[in-house]
């Protein structure tokens, strides 16, 4: 059976490049460090309302070390772009937000999309199933461990904020 991968989850690759493995990518047990300072959201009012939730994902993976903000904003202009060639609207925005766009916030452009934590985790698990189907996971034998929010802590995210873009919002903070 052949899978077809859609064109943003190949991105990735023109990051990682071809032959780059994930050695010293994948996190060992590491203690888990309570967050303790407080959260200033400047785009909470703005992009999206004061999250509803946030929880803080402990990432399986480390951040690259030539993880940039360059690399981070063009994530975000490949998946946009991939998403504005389909057939049909894709519904939702990824947009990169930050001094070093460290950022990643998703907003819905519908109504009644993402204004509940359980399709907010949908999307995620969407997300994740298309970055399994990726090289960078598969060859690495990674692509049953690691999720999308591995691959956004890789490339150096350190926050995510999914919204309806009207009332609901929850935050992630990558550890």
């Amino acid at each position: 059976m052949t899978h077809q991968v859609s064109r943003w989850a190949l991105v990735p690759l023109i990051f990682f490049g071809l032959g780059q493995g994930l050695a010293g990518c994948v996190a060992g047990p590491a203690a888990e460090q309570p967050a303790t300072e407080k959260i200033v959201d400047r785009h909470a009012g703005y992009y999206y309302p004061a999250p509803s939730s946030i929880e803080l994902y402990k990432a399986r993976a480390k951040t690259m070390e030539n993880s940039s903000r360059r690399t981070r904003i063009g994530f975000v202009v490949a998946v946009n772009d991939g998403a504005a060639k389909k057939p049909y609207p894709s519904g939702i925005s990824f947009y990169a937000k930050g001094t070093d766009a460290e950022k990643l916030i998703i907003v819905s452009n519908e109504g009644n999309r993402l204004n509940t934590i359980y399709r907010v985790r949908a999307l995620l698990a969407t997300l994740t199933a298309s970055a399994r189907m990726t090289p960078i996971f598969r060859d690495n034998g990674v692509e049953d461990i690691l999720t999308f929010l591995d691959l956004l802590k890789m490339l150096g995210f350190k926050q995510i904020t999914v919204s309806d873009g009207d009332k609901f919002s929850h935050q992630i903070l990558l550890n």
